[in-house]
């Protein structure tokens, strides 16, 4: 089924109001009769219940807030863009290895923003700096996006804004199929629409709240048949015994669903599991019962690009992940291109 997220309470900046997409979002969600609070700030919400860190993390899921996005300088993001681009922060899925157990802490509700207009005139500015070269933005660096897009419509706005733009050029990833209102933007191949999928067995076991592998690649194919350029990123890909069939099938549906006219422009992104100190913690604390491989002694220590260090897979794993990885998909989609395998 899909996973339509509806949230249980919203907290409104009041300033969010003087937008006119804070007005048609406040309008949108009084329709459906969810319950509107305000809050000074969208860093500091208090108000969402909860006794346990369990029962915060699960309530913070079902927790919208509408925001004004005071913050315009954009924050870089390798490997994938130059920048990334704050439309929304967090994302309704309870993923048990979600990279975000790591920023955003213990109660991940969700944000967006509405000073569309804004970010995007800081887009533009961005943009004249490095012309003639063309800027790349991620939509998606800290949130999945679509489960709020039928309430906001900002990824159709930015979508039609990059579709215009010569020198600029729009991404985002996502784990949800709700699509259909995304396939009429006149986006002129310039927006990569990017699916995160993995594995069946891992979808069902660590990836609550989210759609099937099949649906997301169903998705996948009605996106790429409405001309945008598509990706996928697998992630995260575990290593345990028989993990080569299941990674196997997951190339398989692909292309079992995705017609062959489509496949002139598909990029793959392939990121091996790893986590942080701090990650493992908070994953504890919400899942207790996780049967997420996070021991310290099995892995490699690695330093990041944020400051902060993680337990990646020994070299010899991650050597034989890469090489299996890229043999099957170069054997199914010999004209993809895998952008990086981390």
């Amino acid at each position: 089924m899909s996973h339509i997220f509806v949230p249980k309470r919203v907290f409104f900046e009041p300033k969010a109001l003087d937008y006119p997409k804070g007005k048609e979002i406040y309008e949108r969600l009084q329709d459906m009769k969810v319950p509107i609070s305000f809050t000074g700030s969208h860093n500091r919400v208090t108000g969402i219940p909860g006794k346990t860190t369990q029962e915060a993390y699960q309530e913070a899921k079902s927790t919208l807030v509408v925001g004004v996005r005071k913050k315009l300088d954009f924050a870089g993001c390798k490997p994938s863009a130059h920048y990334q681009l704050p439309l929304t922060t967090s994302c309704s899925s309870m993923c048990e290895y979600c990279y975000l157990a790591t920023t955003l802490g213990k109660k991940p509700y969700l944000r967006v923003y509405v000073n569309i207009d804004e970010i995007l005139d800081q887009a533009s500015h961005y943009m004249k700096e490095r012309a003639p070269e063309v800027t790349w933005f991620e939509g998606a660096a800290t949130s999945d996006p679509i489960p709020t897009e039928y309430l906001t419509g900002l990824l159709y706005k930015t979508i039609e804004f990059f579709g215009a733009e010569p020198l600029g050029r729009f991404r985002f990833v996502t784990k949800h199929d709700q699509v259909d209102s995304l396939l009429t933007a006149k986006h002129q191949g310039h927006t990569r629409f990017r699916f995160s999928i993995n594995a069946a067995k891992i979808i069902e076991k660590y990836e609550h709240k989210t759609p099937s592998l099949s649906q997301r690649v169903t998705a996948a194919a009605k996106v790429a048949i409405h001309g945008y350029p598509i990706g996928f990123i697998i992630a995260p890909i575990f290593y345990y015994p028989g993990w080569e069939a299941d990674y196997h099938e997951l190339v398989k549906e692909l292309d079992i669903q995705l017609p062959h006219e489509v496949r002139k422009d598909v990029t793959f992104e392939l990121i091996s599991h790893r986590f942080t100190t701090k990650a493992k913690r908070n994953i504890l604390e919400i899942f207790p019962q996780t049967t997420l491989p996070l021991e310290e002694e099995e892995r490699k220590y690695k330093y990041g690009q944020f400051g902060y260090g993680k337990y990646v897979y020994q070299s010899e794993t991650m050597k034989d992940m890469k090489t299996y990885m890229q043999k099957e998909i170069q054997n199914y989609f010999p004209q993809a291109q895998i952008d990086y395998f981390v």
